[in-house]
């Protein structure tokens, strides 16, 4: 499942992280990047645990915590803190498939990711190129998003950012581990809880919404891993 959240930073928030971003220092982005990706990998980061990577690391994940739509698609059981990176001048990420599992750097805890995330902190017109294109079973996405907006999809699919040939392109990207670990059963839940939000609002009190609610709630326990 690929599904794209709007707005999910204030234009406060978004003008602070920019300030803080611009003025920022970065290094090589091959840092973080395990073996195969460092070969495709050509951007710029900013370096775990850095100052301002960790201010806005606890902004986004304030903004995260307060996004229903969020928590109903990825259902979060961990949450990598956020790193940030840059694209410019040519600079690009060729086709990879991310980590299966990654360490924080602070304490050593593993991480199983499950869903990819991008965040968005330049607007489209800012740059040129720099989409996000994801493969699946249908095809690819493309993903180029409005500054504040996050894209959410399988950290098991074929992605790769196109070559920046102007401007700048600035970004969070992060990995959370899922209560739900498959994506087919993820899938299934968030189509599960839309039905009962939309049930809630057209027909409000009706019973079909308490059972539907006690499916979703049971298929949760059966398949949720803590």
């Amino acid at each position: 499942m690929v599904i794209t959240i709007p707005d999910i930073l204030t234009a406060d928030e978004l003008a602070q992280a920019r300030v803080a971003l611009d003025g920022a220092e970065w290094v090589d982005g091959k840092v973080t990047a395990g073996y195969q990706a460092q070969t495709v990998k050509h951007n710029l980061q900013l370096p775990e645990g850095h100052p301002v990577a960790v201010k806005l690391g606890e902004m986004v994940l304030a903004a995260l915590a307060r996004t229903p739509l969020f928590m109903s698609a990825a259902l979060p059981l961990r949450v990598f803190p956020p790193m940030f990176n840059r694209y410019t001048g040519g600079g690009h990420f060729g086709t990879h498939v991310d980590t299966a599992i990654r360490a924080l750097a602070s304490t050593g805890q593993r991480i199983r990711t499950d869903v990819s995330a991008t965040l968005f902190f330049s607007s489209p017109e800012e740059y040129d190129g720099g989409e996000l294109l994801i493969e699946d079973t249908y095809g690819v996405h493309k993903v180029k998003l409005p500054a504040g907006s996050i894209v959410l999809y399988p950290s098991t699919s074929l992605h790769r950012v196109t070559p920046v040939t102007r401007g700048a392109r600035l970004a969070s990207f992060f990995w959370i581990q899922s209560m739900i670990r498959g994506d087919a059963d993820r899938t299934l839940l968030y189509d599960l809880d839309a039905a009962i939000q939309k049930l809630a609002k057209d027909a409000p009190g009706n019973l079909a919404g308490v059972q539907l609610t006690g499916i979703y709630h049971n298929l949760l326990r059966r398949w949720a891993e803590m």
